[in-house]
């Protein structure tokens, strides 16, 4: 039987196109950006909230979930995303992509928030205040989660209103997107930032002689 010499370009076609896209060698797959593997590493997930639905058909009931996932980097990036599925699974994992995709920036001072800040969102309403260092978070569940997802460590806060879990973290994320640093506020007055440098107290003048001896003489 004569052999016959297959080329390593023939074999390639012989091979179905999706066994050859599943054999790919890792060198050959698109490169991702070690950043953005080390932020998908660094950021956290939180489930705020699961609710369950039921739909009631002839043949029983069909059950659905819904997640609220609050995702951050702890680094003044946050975001927030609502998941729906058959299953909670699913739906915890649809929350945290939509939320990854809808990732914002807030303006923080250390571990703090700059100045007071109130929000309301439908019925919920949040009340935001700054506080000293080694305070802590003062918050419930819900809101809390959105303030530890963005970093914060030092804060005051009051949930009013509605305590509708959705409604909360929406109304918390935006009292974070209305804080503004001193800084952006005078940048867009067009104004410049001043040094306040503290005045230099007035030095005492040295004692003269005759003084340095009455306070001897009252001391004796």
């Amino acid at each position: 039987m004569a052999e016959t010499n297959i080329t390593e370009g023939e074999e390639q076609q012989r091979i179905p196109r999706a066994t050859r896209r599943r054999n790919k060698p890792a060198t050959e797959s698109p490169e991702t950006g070690v950043d953005a593997q080390e932020a998908a590493q660094e950021l956290t997930e939180k489930v705020v909230f699961i609710n369950r639905s039921a739909k009631v058909v002839k043949g029983g009931r069909r059950f659905n979930f819904s997640a609220l996932v609050v995702v951050g980097d702890r680094r003044g990036c946050v975001g927030v995303g609502l998941g729906k599925a058959g299953e909670v699974a699913d739906a915890i994992r649809k929350g945290g992509e939509s939320a990854r995709s809808h990732m914002v920036v807030v303006a923080l001072k250390e571990a703090t928030i700059p100045h007071e800040v109130f929000s309301h969102y439908c019925g919920a309403k949040v009340l935001l205040r700054p506080a000293s260092p080694g305070t802590g978070i003062i918050a419930g569940k819900t809101v809390r989660a959105v303030l530890e997802s963005a970093g914060i460590k030092d804060i005051l806060s009051k949930s009013l209103g509605s305590k509708n879990a959705a409604n909360v973290v929406k109304a918390t994320l935006s009292a974070l997107l209305s804080l503004r640093q001193r800084e952006d506020i005078y940048r867009s007055r067009g104004l410049e930032i001043k040094n306040s440098q503290a005045h230099p107290q007035p030095e005492q003048p040295a004692p003269t002689v005759g003084a340095e001896n009455r306070l001897n003489d009252s001391a004796v």
